[in-house]
């Protein structure tokens, strides 16, 4: 027994993961479908979502990777990537943007719908395993309200609206608190 392998201990996400995730910012030509945060759904309404994430000390995290898979307007996961799109923060400001269509309701599993709402991942150093969270859009009120999954939110609700940004069409706000008071609420999936 004494010649088992071991299982490797978990890594945070180094130096290389843009390389390996986001080669066009580490200089290598490779165009992938979602890459360059941009889901190339098309039909609906288009969005932008832009956002920072932030440490537990407040500090804006300026080589954190993110991605988002969502349905269409239509509340229908498309085909192959559709709906797919990984990005990066800033490396001077920290912001993140995602260009996609606002999602439709998706249908929950007792037949009700569920809100219009993205999945998102983290990865950034010193997180040994991905973050899972959802963007739920603050002026879908009513919809937000019967969500069955906010339903089963006490604390933290609010960390999961993304907001309308009143000075310019469709964009939205979107900020990650990776600890702290603000905390995102983070699911265990």
């Amino acid at each position: 027994m004494k010649n088992r392998l071991q299982e490797t201990p978990s890594q945070t996400a180094g130096p290389y993961v843009h390389i390996g995730l986001l080669p066009d910012i580490a200089g290598i030509d490779v165009k992938h479908h979602g890459i360059g945060g941009n889901t190339g759904l098309s039909g609906g309404t288009p969005i932008v979502i832009t956002g920072v994430v932030r440490d537990g000390a407040g500090e804006i995290v300026k080589d954190a990777l993110l991605e988002i898979w969502q349905p269409g307007s239509d509340g229908q996961f498309g085909d192959g990537h559709q709906g797919f799109a990984r990005c990066h923060t800033d490396f001077e400001t920290g912001e993140f943007r995602f260009e996609t269509v606002k999602p439709g309701p998706v249908a929950w599993t007792d037949g009700s719908s569920q809100a219009p709402h993205m999945t998102l991942m983290i990865f950034a150093r010193g997180i040994n395993i991905h973050l899972h969270t959802r963007i739920y859009f603050a002026d879908e009120a009513d919809a937000n309200a019967a969500d069955p999954v906010l339903n089963a939110i006490t604390d933290g609700r609010e960390t999961l609206l993304a907001k309308l940004d009143t000075s310019s069409n469709n964009n939205y706000r979107f900020d990650v608190s990776l600890q702290g008071e603000t905390e995102t609420v983070f699911f265990d999936i």
